[in-house]
């Protein structure tokens, strides 16, 4: 199964659709002229292909996401078509969850504030933050928030694809010229549909192709009527989540403004987790956050918690709360979660009277370049750039994501695959999430379990180097 290519899965899915077909037409004739829900690509991929797969995905947790979980154990009895969990766990290393800095298990620093925000303001404020769901801590939040990242104002919400989705529409629409990067992610994808403006995409992280398709579309003006633009959007991510890219940001800031064009930077990966201080691409890249309009993130990854903001002009901000659907009538943060992201951000300032912010900074880096080198001379094909903590590994084949997904679990390492409809439907990969919370010692065991696991699969596409040589390294730099 693991060598059996796409063709002969989709031949064989097709063949069984079209005889169900057939058997099934005495039924099909009394549905009362109703077409079904579930329906074209996805639906034939879901039934025919992920089934085969699904013990590999959605896998429920009983602990804390932090360096080491516990995976509840789960069995089939017919062919993977239903899963049904156990009251067993195995304890495994997380190689998948967001958990950059380590703050999303306890902290010596945040979570005595979250437990004393809990009982002073209870788990939901029940309320828009235009009606009474508005806090201190909200309040506070937006302005660590915007002192943070270098802005004036923010405004935080309380999910991070509701930030993108949400937001986009409210700063552009029709008459409007949206330029995305083609791998931006689906809630960018998503927003720029709703806001009616005219969406063009670029090659991905190609500033050339970039300008080249602004000089176009601002040359040939509107369709039919060829007026100008009302506005130029040009929408970037600062590392790329199924890439682990680096966004080129300083090229990019150049063109947009050679061409008056607005900037939208999507800082979900990248808040926290690159830069000296966790400030994110404009910090590591050397940008003045000045330079870029409109700066979006999210609270998920580095932060340990939840929800989204917007950081920008003070102008842009008041406008967003008045006039943004997704402020105006979505329920506000949770405020024990608001706390946790307060008390993260002044652990990563050193606010907090301690240098472990600076120490968690420095060990995701060391641990992001140590992994990620470590996976090129074991012959594997990594995508992303160093100082990313997201490395996906490229495997192409769904039976072999799954195949090495399965391995690596029996060895006690968790995974999490990527595959169509996330990805392109050939371009299947497993991506890791590297966090300042594994130990050396962590890294190492998983290297060793990828190995045995690509050896078996057989996933290894770049020259190896002698075995002797990595051990030699190996075993200087845990000295």
């Amino acid at each position: 199964m693991v060598k059996m290519p796409h063709a002969i899965f989709f031949a064989l899915g097709y063949m069984r659709d079209f005889f169900r077909k057939i058997l099934d037409f005495p039924k099909s004739m009394n549905v009362g002229g109703y077409e079904p829900l579930c329906s074209g690509m996805e639906d034939f991929y879901e039934r025919r292909l992920y089934l085969r797969a699904q013990d590999c995905a959605n896998r429920p947790i009983s602990s804390a996401p932090d360096s080491w979980i516990d995976v509840v154990e789960r069995y089939t009895n017919d062919n993977n078509k239903t899963l049904h969990r156990t009251t067993n766990s195995t304890r495994c290393l997380n190689l998948g969850s967001y958990n950059y800095l380590g703050f999303a298990a306890a902290d010596e620093y945040c979570t005595p504030r979250v437990i004393e925000s809990l009982q002073k303001y209870s788990p939901s404020t029940c309320s828009a933050c235009v009606d009474g769901g508005t806090t201190k801590l909200h309040t506070e939040l937006e302005e660590l928030i915007a002192r943070f990242v270098g802005k004036t104002a923010a405004i935080i919400f309380g999910m991070g694809y509701v930030t993108n989705s949400g937001i986009i529409p409210v700063l552009i629409g029709q008459g409007g010229l949206i330029i995305s990067d083609s791998l931006n992610h689906n809630s960018i994808v998503n927003g720029a549909r709703a806001s009616g403006a005219a969406i063009h995409v670029f090659q991905h992280n190609k500033p050339a192709h970039l300008e080249e398709v602004l000089r176009k579309r601002i040359a040939e003006g509107q369709p039919r009527t060829h007026r100008r633009w009302k506005k130029i959007l040009v929408i970037v991510e600062g590392i790329y989540s199924m890439e682990g890219e680096l966004c080129k940001l300083p090229e990019i800031i150049a063109i947009c403004k050679k061409y008056k064009a607005y900037t939208y930077l999507d800082e979900a990966h990248s808040i926290g987790a690159v830069g000296k201080t966790g400030r994110g691409v404009c910090e590591l890249l050397g940008v003045d956050p000045a330079d870029v309009d409109i700066m979006m993130g999210t609270f998920t990854k580095s932060f340990g918690s939840f929800g989204g903001y917007i950081a920008a002009s003070k102008e842009i901000i008041q406008y967003l709360k008045h006039a943004c659907p997704a402020h105006l009538y979505g329920t506000s943060m949770s405020p024990p979660a608001v706390q946790q992201v307060i008390s993260a951000i002044k652990v990563i300032l050193g606010e907090d009277g301690s240098n472990r912010g600076a120490l968690k900074l420095a060990k995701i880096c060391e641990n992001s370049n140590f992994f990620r080198s470590e996976l090129k001379k074991m012959g594997f094909e990594v995508l992303g750039d160093n100082d990313s903590p997201v490395m996906p590994i490229m495997l192409y084949n769904i039976e072999k994501v799954a195949a090495f997904s399965r391995e690596c679990l029996r060895n006690k390492v968790a995974v999490v695959m990527a595959a169509f409809p996330v990805v392109p439907l050939l371009l299947s990969r497993v991506r890791i999430c590297i966090s300042a919370s594994h130990s050396r010692e962590d890294l190492v065991k998983a290297l060793e379990v990828f190995s045995e696991a690509a050896n078996l699969v057989g996933i290894k596409c770049s020259r190896v180097e002698p075995q002797q040589t990595r051990a030699e390294e190996n075993t200087k730099k845990l000295e």
